[in-house]
């Protein structure tokens, strides 16, 4: 083991290490909460990542977004995630992305990369209700983030069955839609707040990339929900198999 894992090695165990070291995460949607996401995975000594995000940094991205600074502005998010990552851990296989996925896409990714465990980190609808299915169909671990804008309390954040979320407009549409397709969403874990969106922070956009509305943000929230996401998957990847 890398002499820079000995501390997590000695709140985790060996064997647990082992597991994480062979264990593959996707992370689709590299923004707020995606980019601390992947960064937390990378940093727990995850050994394989796929990373995707198709989009690029602009200035209104440093407000809560990791890897978005003066000098990132116009580059891709993966490729600036991906170096990052790669300067943490040198030895990581990394995948690297620079997709913005459509729908029909999703299905061909995790026939290429099969991963263990998705993270599902954007805020698009459509997009999300198909990472959603295609995991189920497919048998692949799946955790969703929901909602962090238009929110400030961090002691609402939590994780739980997307069955058992609440108070989230974006999570409450997507349970919609399931149902419609007749997919069970029990095993879908989810990242949501339990608190009520601030209304006045809501402003429309022109529909691209299937995003008709954002909420404003604070720095700390999308963090937050990646760190929260992040945890359940290493926990989820260091269980016994007969735990699960």
């Amino acid at each position: 083991m890398d002499n820079w894992l000995e501390r997590t090695e000695l709140i985790m165990s060996a064997e647990k290490m082992e597991k994480l070291h062979n264990a593959h995460v996707l992370i689709v949607g590299l923004g707020g909460i995606g980019s601390f996401a992947a960064e937390f995975i990378a940093r727990a000594g995850v050994g394989t990542m796929t990373i995707i995000d198709g989009d690029v940094f602009d200035p209104t991205n440093k407000n809560r977004q990791l890897t978005a600074l003066d000098s990132t502005i116009g580059r891709n998010k993966a490729v600036v995630l991906g170096e990052r990552l790669l300067d943490i851990n040198p030895n990581l296989n990394l995948n690297v992305v620079e997709e913005f996925v459509m729908p029909e896409r999703v299905w061909a990714l995790l026939a290429e990369f099969k991963p263990d465990y998705v993270m599902d980190c954007i805020d698009s609808v459509t997009p999300k209700i198909e990472w959603i299915v295609a995991c189920k169909r497919l048998k692949v671990k799946i955790i969703s983030h929901f909602g962090a804008g238009g929110k400030m309390d961090p002691s609402q954040v939590q994780v739980a069955s997307l069955e058992n979320s609440y108070n989230c407009k974006l999570a409450a549409h997507v349970k919609k839609r399931l149902r419609k397709k007749e997919i069970g969403f029990k095993s879908v874990r989810a990242v949501f707040s339990s608190e009520i969106q601030q209304k006045s922070s809501l402003k429309m956009t022109n529909g691209a990339n299937f995003k008709r509305s954002f909420y404003g943000t604070v720095s700390y929230m999308p963090a937050l929900f990646g760190l929260v996401g992040a945890a359940d998957v290493i926990r989820y990847l260091t269980m016994n198999d007969d735990d699960r």
